[in-house]
């Protein structure tokens, strides 16, 4: 098989003279190339650099993908470590138990409590976690902590009234005055 050259030649197109003045001068070229340092690009090389930069985009996403997954998986490990190191009794033995009715999603779903544990999820003072198929007391602390990571695991969060919290003040029996001036 002839190359360009030869074909040009014995098309007509260029004679021996020019075709010697062409060689040269693509010596020269590559000899000042090597002499300054410059690479001689070729279309393989330009393909295999644009491949090895494919690969490495691919690479870089896969990573991502993989931090992606553990910090899923850790983020439900430090749930199931909240609820299971903060979970309060439903129904201590010989108290009166009562059903707590409460949906999850689309379904109505029950569990039974003692009457203090019922009074207090009732009033918001201890939240329902969902851990695995089963569902967990925590307190109202621990719910919100829950609730940060993934807020589908809390199940019941009740808001305690302004009144209870009037109940729990301390000072309630210091009336303040209209007329202080601070």
């Amino acid at each position: 098989m002839a190359s360009l050259q030869d074909q040009l030649k014995n098309a007509g197109l260029i004679d021996d003279k020019k075709a010697k003045k062409i060689q040269k001068e693509k010596s020269k070229q590559h000899k000042q190339a090597v002499k300054t340092g410059q690479q001689i690009t070729s279309e393989s090389k330009a393909e295999a650099q644009a491949a090895r930069a494919a690969k490495a985009e691919r690479d870089r996403e896969l990573n991502r993908q993989r931090q992606a997954e553990a910090e899923k998986k850790a983020i439900a490990a430090q749930i199931r470590q909240l609820i299971t190191s903060h979970r309060q009794p439903k129904c201590r033995a010989g108290a009166q138990e009562l059903e707590y009715h409460f949906t999850d999603g689309k379904t109505i779903k029950k569990l039974v409590l003692d009457a203090d544990a019922h009074n207090r999820v009732s009033r918001g003072l201890l939240a329902i976690a969902k851990l695995d198929e089963g569902y967990e007391l925590v307190p109202r602390v621990t719910a919100e902590k829950i609730a940060e990571r993934d807020a589908a695991l809390v199940v019941v969060a009740n808001t305690p009234s302004a009144q209870e919290q009037e109940d729990d003040d301390p000072y309630k029996d210091y009336v303040i005055p209209d007329d202080l001036m601070w």
